[in-house]
């Protein structure tokens, strides 16, 4: 806990209780010292019966260090739910000896007849006292319609998705958009008030006629426009494929990848990065970090927050350039422009995360674009696993691709392979395993540092849009 500073230090009041809810407490600098203090009691030897002597008390202190970090309990203890049955006279009796597994059992210990015990699914968020300043409802415009939403995800939705009104494509449509949605294009008239923003479009238009298949990745990295104007963009001037080989891509209207033989160098390649010690390499040996994992989880209730950028009507409309960033700032003809490696993948150099979504033009190795184009005027059918691509070509991808990131780990970091054995001719040979079986026992990043404004290992666009 103390090598993190994002995370709390917990208490918990019952240590061997599984079923016990910490307390958490929060850290603070400090300048302090810590003291051994001694206190000696010398007793006088008592002469006279009558009279009471006082004894010699002397005090000894020491300074052993200084206290830079400290831990302060400020918030309040949550419930604790114990794992108890009230019988039929009120009597609580306890279920830890028969909900608990201490040691392996037989079948009889699973058969067991229990009363029911469903603990909560969650505890409080917030262990500090808020004040809930009740509001009167909003009184809405004239002619507003509250947002439908499907009684099938009624569960777990907090409110609705905000409309960037995206034309959404499966890939067993019979039919493809030609123009965007009349309030997509308001959307963008909105926030087009500038010359810097008819630019980008005009930028973004001649990407679409050169190529009618992009990520937003490499959009990102082509053109230089802010996030948030982009949302409003893409859905103006094309349409997002959910699924097919074209998945989580931008397609231009009117444009139908399907019919279309020569758009397989467009399809898209889900590569992860393979670990384990059966590859060579752990993962804490992986030269590229995690952005995230399961094992740096920090609770909800951290004091020390990452403020997040709110962006507001007017800088959209002023083209974000005179946002209030501190220090150096990049020419605003690069400001949001992200590195070539986060879409284009290169013999020798190692991808930016752990997984990434490569288009297949974009896999610049000769021996990767033989594979793809093994079937190059023979195309006979666009399948939704390979599209217009020999069955399993994505399987002979990944394996080409794992071997060179490997043979970058070899040359980097040799001993990792000091003890490994190669093939006859020389080059070890990787088993496929659909690219699927990420070890998650990351630590944090140390070496590379991604380019501002990069999209996370696993990118779903999907939940921007919706």
């Amino acid at each position: 806990i103390y090598a993190d500073p994002a995370k709390r230090l917990e208490l918990y009041f019952r240590p061997k209780d599984p079923y016990c809810h910490p307390v958490c407490a929060n850290r603070f600098p400090t300048s302090t010292m810590l003291l051994r203090v001694r206190r000696r009691t010398k007793k006088q030897q008592q002469l006279d019966t009558e009279e009471q002597i006082q004894p010699d008390v002397q005090f000894e202190m020491e300074i052993l260090g200084i206290v830079t970090t400290v831990y302060k309990f400020q918030g309040m203890s949550d419930f604790q739910y114990l794992a108890m049955h009230s019988g039929p006279d009120g009597k609580q009796t306890s279920m830890y000896d028969q909900v608990l597994m201490l040691k392996p059992e037989k079948e009889e210990f699973f058969n067991r007849d229990l009363p029911l015990y469903i603990p909560p699914p969650i505890f409080s968020r917030l262990d500090t006292p808020v004040d809930y300043f009740y509001r009167p409802d909003i009184q809405h415009r004239s002619g507003y319609n509250n947002p439908q939403v499907s009684g099938e995800n009624l569960i777990g939705l907090s409110r609705a998705r905000r409309p960037h009104n995206a034309i959404f494509v499966n890939f067993d449509d019979e039919e493809i958009p030609t123009k965007p949605l009349d309030a997509a294009v308001q959307n963008w008239k909105k926030v087009c008030t500038n010359p810097v923003d008819k630019k980008v479009e005009e930028e973004l238009r001649k990407l679409f006629e050169v190529r009618p298949v992009w990520s937003r990745n490499a959009v990102k990295a082509n053109i230089s426009v802010h996030p948030d104007k982009l949302k409003l963009l893409l859905p103006y001037l094309a349409y997002y494929m959910l699924t097919g080989p074209w998945r989580s891509l931008w397609v231009r209207f009117g444009y139908d990848p399907r019919k279309h033989p020569e758009a397989k160098i467009y399809q898209v390649l889900d590569f992860r990065i393979r670990c384990g010690m059966k590859y060579g390499y752990a993962a804490t040996d992986m030269p590229v970090k995690a952005k995230r994992s399961t094992y740096n989880y920090s609770l909800p209730i951290t004091v020390k927050k990452q403020g997040s950028h709110t962006v507001s009507v007017h800088d959209l409309k002023q083209g974000l350039g005179s946002a209030g960033t501190s220090g150096a700032k990049k020419p605003p003809s690069s400001r949001y422009k992200l590195k070539e490696s986060i879409y284009v993948f290169r013999e020798g150099a190692l991808p930016p995360y752990r997984q990434m979504f490569y288009q297949l033009c974009d896999l610049n190795v000769e021996s990767l674009q033989k594979i793809i184009h093994r079937n190059d005027g023979t195309e006979s059918e666009c399948t939704e696993r390979d599209g217009w691509c020999l069955a399993k070509t994505s399987d002979d991808l990944r394996d080409s691709m794992s071997l060179m990131i490997k043979q970058i780990i070899r040359s980097t970091r040799p001993a990792l392979f000091s003890n490994t054995t190669s093939s006859e001719d020389g080059k070890e040979q990787l088993a496929y395993e659909s690219g699927e079986d990420e070890d998650d026992e990351e630590e944090e990043e140390e070496d590379f540092k991604p380019s501002d404004g990069s999209e996370n290992e696993m990118e779903t666009e999907i939940l921007d849009y919706v």
